[in-house]
């Protein structure tokens, strides 16, 4: 692992001096990995893949992670946390002819029929019903259309740069904008706020987690049992979560999640083979998951004090009020982070002021930013404040200091 110091200027924000600074990591890499251990992109089925970590979305490994592909039911990640952030699991769901009319696999509800939330959402998750997608999104918005408006705002507020939402089921699907699709990068995104970020994370890998789930429509008419699909949950100590995916476009896709010794990993898979190739997709997510744990452990980044002073423009501390502005240290204000990083990673640092920085400037006050970056992503960013207080200088502050050097000569 290298080690690199950047310095960034900005604006009128001018380094008047740059020393050198140190880095102290902790490492703690774990000697079992082999040379075999090693993974590239020509040893997966899929298309695109990506494996990331959960604690911080950095991606560590990725092949063609960038790449638009449509992603078929693991688009219902998204419908289910959506559901479950803005409705109640109490809910009465109606279905509605468009829900009843929608291919299998399905549930098989009739127009009309009055379902629990919390009962379609083990339907959607563990089933991949894709009659009970729609009819949640009806329930939640009112109609598929506002539901997805819902869902690409949501991918955008997640930075889902290249994510396009038309179906909560995640058929395919096209219209004046484009097809439904993702990429590898963006929908182990919507993963790690599935289980990461979203208030409703515990809820989410309750449901996805459950082995089975038998409920009836609310009027007690009509029994149904749903068994969970995914079976990365017992392929693998430590799984989490997960959900597969197949359309005749999309071929077959996955994300799931993975806990091992304190750290979560994601991988998500898009076009991982078609039929007859149904296997595929496990046996990427496997080596994905095992690359990880095998090559990536915790180590502590420990800011030091940067030696490092700014001008502040028009400022005044004490002696001689000059007009050239006055020099003030900066300082690194965090604690010790723990960061998830390979014997082979490259950590830079780039320090990044405000433009135009002028007085008054109070002790303590954010002047930029401190930013650690692994492989060019950024991992780290401490607040770089002031080390001490500016006055603004003023002609007061010109004619009191000549004021005084003549009463002191005399």
């Amino acid at each position: 692992m290298s080690d690199l110091w950047i310095i960034r200027k900005t604006g009128a924000a001018v380094f008047a001096a740059v020393l050198s600074i140190s880095l102290f990591i902790t490492s703690c890499f774990a000697v079992k990995a082999a040379e075999n251990s090693q993974i590239s992109p020509s040893q997966l089925y899929a298309r695109c893949a990506v494996l990331m970590d959960a604690a911080t979305g950095r991606i560590l490994f990725a092949k063609n992670g960038n790449e638009e592909a449509p992603m078929a039911s693991t688009t219902k990640i998204m419908t289910c946390i959506l559901a479950l952030e803005n409705g109640n699991r109490t809910d009465k769901v109606t279905a509605s002819e468009n829900a009843q009319s929608q291919p299998e696999v399905k549930l098989g509800m009739q127009a009309g029929d009055e379902f629990c939330l919390n009962d379609l959402l083990y339907s959607l998750m563990l089933e991949s019903h894709n009659d009970s997608a729609v009819a949640i999104a009806e329930h939640i918005s009112g109609s598929v259309s506002a539901f997805a408006l819902l869902m690409n705002e949501k991918a955008n507020d997640l930075g889902c740069t290249s994510t396009y939402f038309i179906t909560p089921n995640g058929l395919d699907a096209k219209d004046d904008t484009g097809i439904h699709h993702t990429t590898a990068a963006d929908l182990a995104l919507i993963m790690r706020y599935c289980i990461m970020e979203s208030p409703e994370k515990d809820t989410f890998l309750e449901i996805t987690r459950a082995d089975s789930h038998s409920f009836s429509d609310c009027s007690g008419t009509k029994a149904y049992s749903c068994t969970n699909h995914n079976a990365f949950l017992k392929m693998m100590e430590g799984a989490l979560t997960g959900k597969t995916g197949f359309t005749a476009d999309a071929g077959y896709c996955y994300v799931g999640a993975l806990t091992s010794e304190g750290r979560t990993f994601i991988v998500a898979l898009l076009a991982c083979g078609w039929p007859n190739n149904k296997g595929y997709k496990w046996a990427d997510t496997r080596k994905l998951m095992t690359y990880g744990i095998e090559n990536y452990t915790y180590q502590t980044i420990i800011p030091e004090e940067p030696d490092l002073e700014i001008i502040i423009e028009n400022g005044y501390v004490n002696g001689y009020p000059s007009d050239k502005g006055v020099k003030i240290p900066v300082l690194t204000r965090g604690d010790s982070t723990q960061v998830l990083m390979s014997r082979n990673d490259k950590v830079e640092r780039t320090a990044e002021l405000k433009e135009d920085l002028a007085a008054p400037v109070q002790k303590g006050e954010v002047l930029g930013s401190l930013i650690y970056t692994v492989n060019g992503s950024r991992a780290v960013t401490y607040a770089l404040v002031s080390g001490e207080s500016v006055k603004k200088r003023t002609c007061k502050i010109c004619l009191d200091y000549i004021r005084d050097m003549f009463f002191m000569q005399r």
